[in-house]
């Protein structure tokens, strides 16, 4: 799962966050109230977000130190 985000471009891993966090904005907001069927998928959702989160830091880290 890790390795498909290293695969990506910075623009594709920015949209893939934005939608990543809208899911899971929906999921959290859409059965206020209600018992959900599927709560793995919460999970997965912000497990998604910390891996693309994490790539997006170590490029970031990664372009500082071959700038030095």
């Amino acid at each position: 799962m890790a390795n498909e985000f290293k695969k990506e471009n910075d623009a594709s891993l920015q949209k893939m966050l934005g939608d990543k966090r809208e899911a899971l904005r929906v999921f959290r907001f859409e059965g206020q109230g209600s018992r959900r069927r599927n709560v793995r998928e919460g999970r997965e959702l912000r497990r998604d977000i910390a891996r693309i989160l994490t790539e997006v830091q170590a490029r970031k880290i990664a372009i500082k130190a071959a700038t030095k």
